[in-house]
This record gives structure tokens, sequence and C-alpha cells, in this order.
């Protein structure tokens, strides 16, 4: 059955692919992104490019109104990762709530999974001190999700913690498991696949407010 999906930060790799699985399954799609001008290219019989900020609750309800899901693709370099995560869980959670959407799908980062118990990717030894300022940022948006008092059925699926192939094929494979690295996967995962996983979510739900990881 065909859904109404908004994609928040449409305009990455991340989104671009989400977007166009979605549309390729028959869902119509309202990509948000913050200069449409920049993204004509996005439209089609089935997306719609609008203008929309994820770290405002009002844009976010307004853009979401009438929809059935939303996943959230988005990020940004100019402020600090962590006010920007923390901010646009904030803003998702109050904006959908008023717009009456029940699903939330986030795109984490592979560095936030542990390697063992209670130890993330970001705090091995050596990790590049940005790259982890970066990733302390998602599992500051994860612990925010983590404490709110809502009723909107979140979900953040995180890629293994490797640079992924934008060029490689959808297989339309891949594996889910828990908060913890999936060492035993294939060397490298595509964001086709990743797509694959966030749509399937929304299709059909099943992992419900937790970090997922997904592997190929």
């Amino acid at each position: 059955m065909s859904s109404r999906i908004v994609v928040f930060g449409a305009g990455g790799r991340a989104g671009r692919r989400a977007v166009a699985e979605a549309a390729a399954r028959g869902h119509q799609v309202t990509a948000v992104v913050r200069d449409p001008a920049k993204y004509g290219d996005l439209a089609g019989d089935r997306v719609r490019v609008v203008v929309g900020d994820v770290t405002r609750a009002d844009s976010v309800a307004e853009v979401a109104a009438g929809h059935d899901a939303v996943i959230s693709a988005a990020g940004r370099l100019d402020m600090p990762s962590d006010e920007f995560y923390v901010r646009a869980a904030h803003a998702l959670l109050d904006g959908l709530a008023r717009a009456g959407v029940g699903r939330l799908v986030l795109i984490g980062i592979g560095s936030v999974l542990e390697t063992e118990p209670g130890v993330a990717v970001h705090d091995a030894p050596g990790f590049p001190e940005e790259a982890r300022a970066f990733s302390l940022g998602h599992a500051a948006e994860l612990d925010a999700l983590r404490a709110a008092e809502t009723d909107i059925d979140w979900l953040v699926i995180a890629p293994p913690p490797v640079m992924l192939d934008d060029e490689a094929p959808r297989t339309g494979r891949y594996r889910t498991g828990g908060e913890q690295v999936m060492a035993d996967g294939a060397p490298v995962f595509s964001y086709a696949d990743l797509a694959v996983a966030l749509i399937d979510e929304i299709e059909t739900p099943k992992h419900h407010r937790s970090l997922t990881a997904v592997a190929g």
C-alpha cells in the first residue's frame, strides 16, 4: 500500500537514495531541503521538493502534516554536531506529534555502535578527534530520543562504521543486529541497500525505539 513519506536531508547521499527507493516502490515522497532551488533534480512524478528545517518543530509539523512516516537523513556542518542532532531530535518528536505522524526512522552512524558492552567505536584509542566529536553528536541524539516522553515510534538505523559505497548497485539484501558492530558482515555497505532497510522499516516496522545496526 502506498504511503506518504517525508525525507529530511533529501539532498544528501543517503537522503537521495531514500527518496529514490521510496518513489520506486510507489510511495509519495516529500523531499525536504533547505534550498529547493538547488535540488530540482529530485522532483518527479512521486516526489515533491519543499523547503524545511529539521531543527524547528513548527517547520517539521508543517511539512509532515498529512504524511504517514518520516525519515531523517539530515546533517549540518555549520553548527556543532551535538547541538544540531539534539535540536533535530527534539524538533522531530515535537513536530511529528503535532502533525499526527507516528513513525520516525533516523539514519545513525556506525561509530556509535559498540565493539564490546559499553564501549563505542568512537571510544577506541586513536579514534580521530574530529570524527569522534561528530559521532558524539549522534550519540547525544540517541540519548535525547531515549529520554523523551513521546508516543512517536522512532528508530535509529546505523550502517557499519565504514565509508558507505555510493556507486555500488542495490542488492536488496542486508542483515540487522542490535547495538553492536556486525563485524562478520561484508567489507562494504552501500547507500542503496541502506535505503532499502529504511523503507522496509516504514512499510513493515520490525524495530522500535532502538539503535539497530544494519550490514551486508
